[in-house]
């Protein structure tokens, strides 16, 4: 082992420690604790509670918005932690970000459009973080040219496709990409599957339009007719675009459609999926740090993250290859 990785450690605020925890117990690294204090005007302090210095540390914050931590607040609490760190002569600090916002805009569209991403990438590799692991992000290509320092990004399609090819055995399947863009996670997803099951598995995805911020469907190009469609994206936030997509699949003649999405930073979306007809069942991740057991639905699946996450950094730390999680 490197010595940059002597004596690794795990941090993070309040509204990611529920996740952190689970992290901690499946790698037994020690969650250090963390004073955390709100003053008048709603200005935040941040403190370690035990030395970080010549420590890895990995910083855990999901960058999902609450009605308790805002998503700019979380963004700044992890800046803030990342600051104090270098501070603190931490050895390295690895920001591991479960859900990473601000990714959706990530190059201009328009005349003056912002590249959130990109500055977003600026404010993190400032406050001092020198590597980056992400989830499912929203542009793979995108988040590799945004950062600076060494990324690692991960994917739960693995976990999907376990749960997919336990539940659907014997059955026609398609996976359905809701847009154009999503067309080679879609890919990606159907050759596993079809590895797993050793068998065909159809591709689809559905025509998306929008004009003057109205999203329309348009043609569904794929064989989904007869078969269980599995609708693959990355987020739902309003549930729209998954919604729109299994509709269009159920008009051309699929015997049931799954939703199969990483993240679920709104509760909202996660209500309208619930509601929609169209749609059998819903698998998703824990990777906001939202408690979902009050949705109490038989057509909600969670998957936890921990285990994915605590096996990436225990091979970080003891040095190993990464290939086999990636």
């Amino acid at each position: 082992m490197s010595a940059v990785w002597s004596a690794p450690c795990l941090i993070a605020p309040a509204e990611s420690r529920a996740l952190a925890g689970a992290i901690a117990a499946e790698s037994a690294l020690p969650l250090i604790p963390l004073e955390e204090r709100r003053f008048d005007g709603g200005e935040l302090k941040l403190r370690p509670l035990q030395s970080v210095r010549s420590r890895a540390v990995f910083v855990l914050q999901s960058l999902a918005g609450t009605g308790e931590a805002p998503v700019c607040e979380r963004l700044v609490r992890l800046l803030f932690l990342l600051q104090l760190l270098r501070d603190g002569g931490a050895a390295a600090a690895i920001a591991v970000l479960p859900y990473l916002a601000f990714a959706r805009k990530d190059r201009r569209t328009q005349l003056r459009d912002p590249v959130t991403s990109r500055y977003v990438a600026e404010l993190i590799e400032a406050a001092g973080a020198t590597q980056l692991v992400g989830l499912d992000v929203h542009n793979p290509a995108a988040f590799d040219n945004a950062f600076r320092v060494p990324t690692i990004h991960l994917t739960a399609i693995p976990m999907m496709v376990d749960h997919f090819a336990r539940q659907m055995t014997g059955r026609g399947l398609a996976v359905v990409s809701p847009d154009v863009g999503g067309i080679k996670r879609a890919q990606i997803f159907r050759e596993r599957l079809a590895a797993r099951i050793g068998g065909e598995v159809e591709l689809a995805f559905v025509e998306k339009r929008r004009a003057q911020g109205v999203v329309a469907t348009g043609l569904l190009a794929g064989e989904v007719a007869g078969r269980a469609a599995v609708v693959l994206d990355d987020l739902c936030a309003t549930g729209g675009t998954l919604i729109r997509a299994a509709e269009a699949c159920r008009r051309a003649g699929a015997q049931s459609v799954h939703a199969a999405v990483t993240h679920m930073p709104l509760p909202a979306g996660l209500d309208a999926l619930l509601a929609a007809d169209a749609i059998s069942s819903i698998v998703t991740t824990d990777s906001v740090g939202i408690d979902f057991s009050a949705a109490c639905s038989s057509r909600l699946i969670v998957l936890p993250i921990a285990p994915l996450i605590a096996r990436v950094i225990g091979r970080m730390t003891a040095g190993e290859p990464l290939a086999s999680l990636l």
